[in-house]
């Protein structure tokens, strides 16, 4: 983790919000972005990149974060992924996170329109209006808020499709609990032996080829 560490609180006049996202290289399932702003000081050197701890350990801080500070999630569906590509969809679900995490911020008497959006990647989110962005690489890796939004957004994935799979007889033989949608070789196997499932990214490869005609 980076020293530097963006520790901005909410009720100062320029808030600092973390967003990432979850699920854009998976074979299945949505794809879901977090938004956070810290609202204190509390827990928040426990924050790191959500790839870098256990599920169990994400699903404790997880539920910190929406205790201690203001969470927004957006979600994107496998049909909006299909329809205008993963990029375009993950955006989708930026700024659904963002105006989740607004509406949360305006209740609070927070300014949303002067914060600063630190994004995780090299992509700053398109159709902001004059909203101040920066696009850090490794992101998660470097700023506490960025991590932050990272641990919501696969904790609330990961158990969506840990969800499905218990919940829809379609899906029980695809094993989502265990690899959430990414491509395993058991997963990509039962998609070669099964066909996809409407939860299934058909114009993905390693999907698209068992879609029947």
């Amino acid at each position: 983790m980076s020293s530097e560490k963006f520790e901005i609180l909410a009720d100062e006049s320029e808030p600092y919000i973390g967003v990432d996202e979850v699920g854009r290289g998976c074979l299945a399932g949505p794809v879901v972005a977090g938004a956070v702003v810290f609202l204190s000081g509390k827990n928040i050197d426990s924050f790191v990149d959500s790839k870098s701890i256990t599920e169990t350990k994400r699903s404790e801080l997880s539920a910190l974060i929406h205790q201690d500070h203001l969470v927004g999630l957006g979600w994107a569906s496998v049909e909006e992924i299909d329809q205008v590509n993963i990029l375009q969809a993950t955006f989708i679900a930026m700024r659904r996170a963002l105006d989740e995490l607004k509406s949360k911020m305006t209740a609070r008497g927070l300014d949303f329109s002067n914060a600063t959006i630190y994004i995780d990647g090299r992509d700053k989110i398109p159709n902001l209006k004059d909203q101040k962005q920066r696009a850090i690489i490794k992101g998660d890796q470097k700023l506490r808020v960025i991590s932050a939004a990272s641990i919501v957004a696969k904790v609330a994935r990961d158990e969506f499709m840990a969800n499905l799979e218990i919940s829809t007889e379609q899906s029980q033989h695809y094993g989502f609990g265990k690899h959430k949608g990414y491509g395993t070789q058991l997963h990509r196997d039962q998609i070669q032996k099964l066909g996809p499932t409407k939860w299934h990214r058909r114009t993905f490869a390693g999907v698209k080829e068992f879609v029947p005609n």
